[in-house]
């Protein structure tokens, strides 16, 4: 299926993950560009709109006969979205971009022969959400064992004025003094913090594995 479920959109992953990439006015345009009411509600106004085209007419007739599914996974201008859901038409362009920019969002593009217009034609592609999720958590997990296996192979010490922690090779060029402001720096114990950044890695990696 190419656009987002009311049950994906409820997953507490998946909503944090399009939350963070589109925000909440984005989260709102998936959820009304897959409800199929509201295309519908779209449909029936350009079917009563006198001053709709017949050749327009005739392709909203025809897709009034559509499942609902098929009625979401319909192409679409950004305008045609932005009239579909009723959100701004440059925050459908920025939630569109964003979307395409991770691979869950295509278009096509048509050339007016007459006026020689793009028009640009959108499609959700959600189906690649959970490969795209899992790319996602692929990325994080490698930068948080790259920091554990930093933390695990280092001693470090801490200027308690500053704040300033430093590697042991790095506290021995400065004799152990604060580089800021000359505090004799003092050990920094940091088992607890890679006690905690370990569990988190395991815990992403079997999420990885049963994925």
């Amino acid at each position: 299926m190419t656009v987002i479920t009311e049950e994906e959109l409820g997953n507490p992953a998946i909503h944090q993950y399009l939350f963070k990439l589109v925000g909440a006015e984005g989260l709102e345009l998936l959820h009304r560009w897959s409800n199929p009411e509201y295309s519908h509600r779209w449909l029936e106004a350009k079917l009563g709109n006198a001053e709709v085209k017949d050749t327009d007419k005739a392709r909203f007739l025809a897709e009034t006969r559509l499942e609902n599914a098929d009625l979401s996974a319909v192409e679409r201008s950004d305008e045609e979205i932005a009239d579909i859901t009723g959100i701004n038409l440059n925050s459908v362009r920025h939630t569109l971009y964003n979307l395409y920019e991770h691979r869950l969002a295509e278009y096509r593009r048509i050339k007016n022969n007459e006026t020689g217009w793009l028009t640009y034609l959108w499609v959700m592609r959600m189906d690649h959400l959970k490969d795209v999720l899992r790319s996602e958590m692929e990325v994080a997990v490698g930068k948080l064992s790259a920091r554990l296996r930093y933390d695990e192979t280092n001693d470090f010490y801490q200027c308690k004025n500053c704040g300033i922690t430093t590697t042991f090779n790095a506290a021995m060029n400065t004799n152990f003094a604060c580089p800021q402001c000359g505090s004799m720096l003092e050990h920094f114990d940091d088992e607890l913090l890679v006690t905690a950044l370990r569990k988190r890695v395991e815990k992403m990696q079997t999420a990885l594995e049963n994925a």
